[in-house]
């Protein structure tokens, strides 16, 4: 287990951060960081379920990007909530705690770069949407937002 922790390059950055937002007396940053790096212990342990889909498997860097997006997801969602529940100092604490996590993602690809990589799945697959769209999700998955992916294929099968 020791060894999965050193092969994380994201995670080992983020508990680095987590002892610089301590000694800045960031409790924010603190706290968010402390509830990604427990999310991905959750899944180590998940995987140790005999009735998960990749029980026994060791979490890849890009299983916990996929848990970092789905953290940022949610707090983009509930800040969105809290700005409808006119209630904006909840949705700036859910805006800064996203922004801190997107910090660790990896960059993400311009409307360019995804029009570019979808047209050479269509050049290999042909223009068949329910054939475009799982080769484009897997291709730039952690890269692009999944809406922004369905978006830009649909535009070019059609």
């Amino acid at each position: 287990m020791a060894d999965e922790k050193e092969k994380s390059a994201v995670e080992e950055r983020m508990r680095t951060a987590v002892a610089q937002a301590q000694r800045e007396r960031d409790q924010v940053a603190v706290d968010t960081l402390r509830m990604a790096i427990n999310a991905f212990h959750l899944e180590e342990v998940a995987r140790t379920d005999a009735k998960h889909p990749q029980k026994g498997k060791a979490l890849t860097e890009a299983d916990r990007y996929g848990i970092l997006e789905k953290q940022v997801k949610q707090r983009d969602e509930a800040a969105a909530i809290y700005r409808k529940g006119n209630r904006p100092e909840l949705a700036e604490k859910e805006e800064r705690e996203a922004a801190i996590l997107k910090a660790y993602l990896p960059a993400q690809l311009s409307d360019d770069e995804l029009r570019a990589i979808v047209q050479g799945i269509i050049a290999r697959e042909g223009k068949d949407f329910k054939k475009v769209m799982p080769v484009a999700s897997r291709e730039t998955k952690g890269r692009a937002d999944g809406r922004r992916v369905n978006e830009i294929v649909r535009e070019l099968t059609a």
